[in-house]
């Protein structure tokens, strides 16, 4: 593989990583705005889990494939998954309550180095030396990031706050997450891609859409309402969340998740991006310099997957 004539997991990492970042960026928007973090949460799927039904039932019918099987340890990879990526986005939209837009994700990464360990125990795949040589190169850069700001050292007590816990929490149920998406999707019995990702993809957004409005129901009924009541916003929230999930669960079908993970910090170059223009945010110099870090992985990945 190369920059010139990257896989196809490649591009669709790139696709998926610019879809979520505008999701993001819409979320941020939401949650400071007008619903809280579980809110904002469920207007994510509440307004692409139809829609990735549709496409799936539309795609099927299309290409003349019949609906594959799904046995028991297809829906309990899908299942855990998806239980782990809804308690992980939780903990990143209230993290962008706490700190600047850009470091919020940036500690969300962390899940790149814990997909490695969580890949080998879950589904025994590992990853090469080279490899693990530059995700490990990330994790230096997310240590630049852990530090809050006005205070110096590097001592654990002046790096740990409420923010950092918040990130490390998502980055291992994010990782999570994506380990058992990737060992649901080896569960299909289908060689198209597309046909494994979707169906999965159906599955799971629905399944975490069900859940989320019972739990808003019984524990914050009026946020339900608040969701439908930013539907202008939400809506997109929903058209980001189906281009960059369907992105992410085609490559994940295609490579280990550790190696898409890792290839997916490519968001953050976005997210700076989003972070100066959008909101209007400067991180300081040790944030830069985590970031650059962090694309120095990204790049030396490519080149030795």
């Amino acid at each position: 593989m190369s920059f010139l004539s990257p896989d196809l997991w490649v591009i669709v990492t790139f696709a998926a990583a610019v879809f979520q970042t505008l999701r993001f960026i819409l979320q941020k928007v939401l949650a400071t705005a007008t619903l809280s973090p579980t809110g904002a949460t469920f207007a994510r799927f509440l307004y692409s889990a139809p829609l990735i039904a549709i496409l799936t039932a539309v795609y099927l019918r299309l290409t003349d494939h019949a609906l594959p099987s799904m046995g028991p340890a297809f829906w309990a990879y899908a299942m855990s998954g998806g239980l782990a990526q809804v308690v992980a986005t939780i903990c990143v939209v209230t993290l962008f309550k706490s700190r600047n837009f850009v470091v919020g994700v940036t500690l969300m990464k962390t899940e790149v180095i814990l997909s490695v360990v969580i890949g080998l125990i879950l589904l025994g795949e590992g990853v090469h030396g080279l490899a693990f040589g530059a995700i490990s190169l990330g994790l230096i850069g997310v240590l630049l990031l852990s530090t809050p700001p006005g205070v110096t050292g590097w001592g654990w007590a002046s790096m740990w706050n409420s923010s950092v816990g918040l990130g490390l929490s998502s980055g291992v149920l994010f990782a999570v997450s994506a380990v058992c998406y990737r060992g649901a999707s080896l569960e299909i019995d289908a060689f198209d891609p597309i046909v494994r990702a979707s169906v999965t993809l159906s599955a799971v957004t629905g399944a975490q859409m069900l859940g989320m409005a019972l739990w808003l129901m019984q524990r914050d009924p009026g946020q339900i309402n608040a969701v439908w009541r930013a539907r202008r916003v939400a809506g997109w929230i929903g058209l980001m969340s189906m281009g960059g999930s369907m992105g992410w669960f085609i490559a994940f079908t295609l490579q280990t998740a550790a190696y898409v993970k890792a290839v997916g910090q490519v968001e953050l170059i976005l997210s700076l991006l989003a972070s100066v223009l959008l909101f209007k945010e400067r991180p300081s110099k040790r944030e830069l310099a985590g970031m650059a870090v962090l694309c120095v992985s990204i790049l030396t990945l490519i080149l030795v997957v």
